[in-house]
């Protein structure tokens, strides 16, 4: 899905394209540019790397790349901003993230509890519009929303992604499944009311896959790791605030400012809540504010490095470079100057 947001434009915006997909996820780059061979795109404008750490920094010192993309964590993202600037590049690196939903008093609370299962645990939590905090405005708020939330996490249904009709599948590999489950363990050391444990899922024992059940945690507090840090994964927290305001100055402290969203039914709050968040993408009453053709992708704060986000117009503005050009045509002589006048319409 990442590489659509880029190569697309840079190709209709008369460039070449290097991919240099993840090594977790080698397969889907090849069958694109098969695709691409396909549909008739010339050879050699589309092309695709693999590699790691070598491949990457190889690229980013190619003086024949002149413009650099990239999607991933905010250390690897910051670092490939650092260098690609001194080499002169053009660069946006998009970063982590760490996605707040508000949920206010007013809200529908099973639309809210409803789109917030998909919006967590979606693609294993695996993405980075991922909703992993839940903000409750009011504990009446806050016990409903779980006591829902928590019901349905129970009973997803997880498999294999070569199964159909399940809701959630395994995470990409065995380190970052113990490393979302270490951040589990973390959770309820430092005091989280651990409501959902997806580590007693029964596939992470039977199945040689790297599965996770749905997590859910309550009382979350802005101090633990499991708010502060992107965790990646299928763990939703559960914070509690007594006012709207508390809200927003949670979220616009937090130093990931990617995507979030508010559940309400008052359009004032919404309005307010639009205005005076310090995040790049904003949904009402939608969990998950991906663009569309109209509009670009990208965060603010440390979910984005560089000055112009992905796809849409940004994306044009981003593959394109403006160029003035100045003329003056004078004339030999009297004769030719006249010869030379343009017509009014």
């Amino acid at each position: 899905m990442v590489p659509l947001w880029m190569f697309p434009m840079a190709l209709a915006c008369g460039n070449a394209f290097i991919l240099k997909p993840s090594e977790q996820v080698p397969s889907t780059s090849l069958k694109m540019a098969e695709l691409l061979g396909e549909a008739g795109l010339p050879a050699g404008l589309f092309q695709v790397v693999h590699g790691d750490r070598e491949a990457v920094e190889a690229l980013i010192d190619a003086p024949e790349v002149k413009a650099l993309s990239f999607v991933g964590s905010t250390p690897v993202a910051r670092a490939i901003y650092r260098r690609g600037a001194d080499n002169g590049k053009r660069v946006q690196a998009l970063g982590g993230a760490k996605n707040h939903a508000v949920v206010l008093s007013d809200a529908d609370l099973d639309n809210a509890a409803n789109t917030l299962i998909g919006a967590a645990y979606g693609s294993a939590g695996e993405r980075c519009m991922a909703i992993s905090v839940a903000v409750c405005v009011g504990d009446a708020t806050a016990d409903a929303l779980v006591a829902s939330i928590g019901e349905q996490a129970r009973t997803l249904k997880i498999g294999p992604g070569t199964e159909k009709g399940l809701d959630m599948g395994a995470l990409v590999n065995a380190a970052h499944r113990d490393k979302v489950a270490g951040y589990i363990e973390q959770g309820a050391a430092a005091g989280a009311e651990l409501v959902v444990d997806g580590r007693e899922h029964p596939l992470v024992e039977a199945s040689t896959g790297y599965f996770l059940g749905a997590t859910l945690f309550d009382r979350v507090t802005p101090e633990m790791s499991i708010y502060r840090d992107e965790i990646f994964g299928p763990v939703l927290c559960v914070v509690r605030v007594a006012t709207f305001e508390a809200a927003i100055a949670l979220i616009n402290a937090h130093r990931y400012g990617n995507g979030t969203c508010v559940f309400t039914r008052d359009g004032e709050a919404a309005r307010r809540f639009a205005d005076a968040i310090e995040v790049g993408m904003v949904g009402i009453n939608v969990p998950l504010p991906v663009p569309v053709a109209f509009h670009s992708f990208g965060g603010w704060k440390e979910s984005l490095f560089g000055d112009l986000h992905a796809y849409g117009p940004d994306a044009v503005r981003f593959y394109t470079r403006r160029k003035a050009v100045s003329q003056r045509w004078p004339a030999r002589d009297a004769q030719e100057g006249a010869q030379l006048n343009f017509p009014s319409s």
